[in-house]
């Protein structure tokens, strides 16, 4: 399983802006490893980001997504003590979720 991701989410007038980092290896599936073999693609494919259970961000990346990739977005509404959680599912099926509280 990954690293847990690092998330801050804060409240910025009406809207809740909000920041993550992830932690994963997001290979492309073209480089090559010392041997010449290649390295075969791994990478983040959905981003689910949900408010109060409602979803408020939903994304399908691809292999051009930087290692750890930095995801920062703002919406409409929140309130301090809300929570904010993040899932992640990669082309291995593996995921992670994790889930901060606006500030």
């Amino acid at each position: 399983m990954a690293d847990p991701m690092k998330i801050r989410a804060n409240l910025v007038g009406d809207s809740t802006e909000v920041k993550v980092l992830m932690s994963h290896e997001m290979e492309t599936g073209q480089r090559k490893d010392a041997q010449g073999k290649t390295i075969p693609a791994w990478f983040i494919q959905k981003v689910n980001v949900t408010h109060n259970d409602k979803v408020v961000l939903a994304a399908q990346w691809g292999p051009a997504v930087s290692k750890n990739p930095f995801v920062s977005f703002t919406f409409k509404g929140g309130a301090r003590g809300d929570k904010v959680k993040i899932t992640w599912v990669d082309n291995h099926d593996d995921s992670r979720t994790d889930e901060a509280t606006v500030a």
